[in-house]
């Protein structure tokens, strides 16, 4: 049986699932797979944490260190985020410069941290104009089983968590944790034939009509929101999911308190 054939028997099955209110892996429309961090996991970086979201694997690494502020902001430090979709990942992803898909995943992960106020970047200033900290943050995806924007997001909060500023390395000082002031969290959920469903496998997120990340903070206010895919959400689902998404995003919050 060709790979055409079976892909389409695939999606034939998870529409009948939907229709029923079922879901592959026998999760409720709302839930999530098993989540697994774990921090401090490379020793040569300022903090580093690897994510497992069911079958999605990915590990991010920080690396701070000095460079000059961006004019419009000259007392504030710098936050650049990349993210590598490597070949042993998926069958899907080439070598070579970032990708269309790989480019959204780091900035949707960069401005939930950005505008979220997550990090006191004003702390991070050491001569206005002229020297501040730069944050690197890197993410390697190792597996691709769905959901990669929760999962990266997820890992790069709790990769920075774990920070140490490097100051002493400098000769600028002693050494002080990153100054996190927030969570933000990103909870993603997909239209599939009328239905929403939160944290779509590989399978489900391959069928789906659109896609909307939310990414939520401790306050419980939005500081990011990113749609992609060829359908659309109507007001209504929309709001479904913020609501899902800010409710999920505390529960996931709980997950850090054990790291």
């Amino acid at each position: 049986m060709s790979e055409e054939v079976m892909n389409e028997l695939k999606r034939d099955y998870l529409y009948s699932l939907i229709l029923k209110n079922q879901r592959a892996d026998g999760r409720g429309f709302e839930e999530s797979r098993d989540i697994v961090i774990k921090t401090n996991i490379i020793e040569k970086a300022e903090g580093s944490a690897s994510v497992k979201l069911g079958d999605t694997y990915l590990v991010a690494g920080i690396k701070l260190q000095l460079g000059t502020p961006f004019p419009d902001t000259p007392d504030k430090g710098v936050i650049i985020t990349n993210l590598e979709l490597i070949p042993m990942a998926s069958p899907n992803f080439e070598s070579g410069p970032p990708g269309e898909n790989a480019v959204e995943l780091a900035r949707v992960v960069d401005r939930g941290i950005r505008e979220s106020h997550s990090i006191d970047l004003k702390e991070l200033c050491i001569v206005p104009g002229e020297s501040v900290w730069l944050i690197f943050i890197d993410i390697h995806v190792i597996d691709d089983g769905g959901n990669l924007m929760d999962a990266a997001c997820l890992a790069a909060i709790a990769a920075l968590l774990g920070v140490t500023v490097p100051a002493k390395k400098y000769g600028i000082g002693e050494d002080f944790k990153l100054p996190v002031r927030d969570i933000p969290i990103a909870v993603t959920a997909v239209e599939i034939d009328g239905s929403i469903v939160i944290d779509p496998s590989i399978d489900e997120g391959r069928i789906a009509g659109a896609k909307l990340t939310v990414t939520s903070n401790i306050d419980g206010s939005i500081s990011a929101m990113q749609k992609s895919g060829v359908g659309f959400f109507t007001p209504e689902q929309i709001n479904y999911v913020a609501d899902v998404a800010i409710k999920r995003s505390e529960e996931l919050r709980e997950k850090f308190l054990e790291l």
